[in-house]
């Protein structure tokens, strides 16, 4: 029997007694660090807390104080003066506000300035030469591609994102390509034919 119970209950030695005391030490540490790791990612900045960011806009680097807060569009329109970008509803369902990011057509209502960093933001001010009209610019005046003309920046910015992706869309490609533009005046026809002609004008064709 007390064999049994050496078996079942086998003494404590001091070298068993370090190693639980050392790993148990382990897990306190690391515990510790994750803690300290968590606290820190929790933090949470203020939403008046200014920060310095860069943006880099029609091919120039801007450094900016800003709030966390601020959306791309406040940034372009109230602090660098860029108001080709139209504010509008300001929940990305009109495409008054959109700017190329990289290449691709974004609402500047729906993006915070701060998530803009190492971005190449182009705006519409940004698609002229000069004083001289850009493809898309030149279209939409030659075809009437406006009334009011307030979503008419967006509209140009917006085809010019798909001409940059497909030099040459098909009817249906350009009604996709600006779908996510609203236009309150519906000139949508005439928005169409200027697509197809600043096409040609990008591939050289007069």
């Amino acid at each position: 029997m007390e064999e049994d119970r050496k078996k079942a209950h086998p003494a404590l030695t001091r070298r068993h007694f370090l190693a639980a005391v050392g790993a148990g030490a382990a897990t306190v540490v690391a515990s510790s660090h994750l803690a300290a790791g968590a606290s820190t990612k929790a933090r949470v900045m203020e939403p008046t807390e200014m920060i310095k960011i860069r943006l880099r806009i029609n091919g120039r680097t801007h450094r900016l104080l800003v709030e966390p807060r601020w959306s791309l569009l406040f940034v372009l329109r109230e602090r660098l003066g860029l108001t080709a970008v139209k504010s509008g509803c300001e929940r990305g369902e009109c495409g008054a506000c959109t700017v190329l990011v990289n290449d691709v057509p974004r609402y500047a209502c729906m993006m915070l300035a701060v998530e803009m960093q190492g971005a190449d933001i182009i705006t519409l001010e940004g698609l002229m030469n000069g004083e001289k009209l850009g493809h898309v610019q030149q279209a939409f005046l030659e075809h009437d591609a406006f009334q009011c003309g307030y979503c008419t920046p967006g509209q140009i910015v917006a085809v010019e994102g798909l001409l940059r992706r497909n030099p040459d869309p098909s009817n249906d490609e350009i009604r996709k390509g600006v779908s996510g533009n609203l236009c309150r005046c519906g000139a949508y026809t005439h928005i169409f034919q200027a697509v197809e002609r600043a096409a040609q004008l990008k591939r050289g064709q007069r």
